[in-house]
């Protein structure tokens, strides 16, 4: 059964917004968690524009399902991970002044860079997931990296202004869930998923769990969170 994963970055942004000490994204995660979500996830970025590093340790504290941490592959962040140990670190491209994360990790291209930061995690006993793009070759450099887990963007799927290029988009992910299930990988997937075109996402069978944020919290402004989280839930058949 697929698993749904609630992404809290977005309360930490309001929070952030006025430097406030509200809303607590913490205290969205045990809400999350009352609701029915099976993990949380957050992203640590290098500016800090949303969780802060107190976030991370008491996440960490709190959190009862699983705790996945998305981050850059970079040396203050593998710190970090040491640091607060997360059940999975999710490595994802990270660009300055970027609205949000679009595209995945280039795993074939920076596989040298990267299997030196997927060693160091998993010598500190750290599980390892990589946020790529739906395509055979970074498929391929993800299993041969070593990492137990990959994330499937799907972006394209969710933005796609046609039925035929949606239909194109749905095709590649899931040729790109099988692949990775041959090659023994657990398949998360997200980014853009909501209540209007999770379902079909949700019943690729290689898919064991979905990262969802954006579209809980904007829901949740309106209609509160535990609701938003059932919504959800209901529409991928849990």
């Amino acid at each position: 059964m697929v698993r749904l994963s609630v992404n809290i970055d977005h309360v930490a942004t309001l929070r952030q917004a006025r430097q406030a000490a509200e809303p607590d994204p913490v205290a969205a995660a045990v809400l999350a968690e009352l609701a029915g979500a099976r993990g949380i996830t957050c992203h640590i970025r290098g500016d800090r524009r949303h969780i802060q590093d107190q976030d991370l340790r008491r996440l960490q504290e709190v959190v009862t399902t699983h705790l996945n941490v998305e981050m850059a592959a970079t040396a203050p962040m593998l710190r970090i991970a040491r640091e607060y140990r997360p059940d999975l670190v999710t490595l994802v491209p990270e660009e300055p002044g970027e609205i949000t994360t679009t595209g995945g990790i280039d795993a074939a291209k920076h596989f040298t860079r990267l299997k030196r930061h997927v060693q160091a995690l998993k010598k500190s006993k750290i599980n390892v997931s990589l946020f790529v793009d739906p395509h055979s070759s970074q498929i391929a450099a993800a299993a041969k990296l070593g990492v137990g887990m990959i994330e499937l963007n799907t972006n394209a799927f969710a933005e796609a202004r046609s039925e035929r290029t949606q239909a194109r988009a749905f095709d590649a992910l899931v040729s790109a869930a099988q692949q990775a299930g041959d090659l023994g990988l657990l398949v998360a997937a997200g980014h853009g998923l909501s209540v209007r075109n999770v379902t079909p996402i949700a019943d690729i069978p290689e898919v064991v769990e979905l990262n969802i944020g954006h579209s809980i919290i904007s829901r949740a402004v309106l209609i509160g969170l535990e609701r938003a989280i059932v919504e959800i839930l209901d529409a991928i058949g849990v």
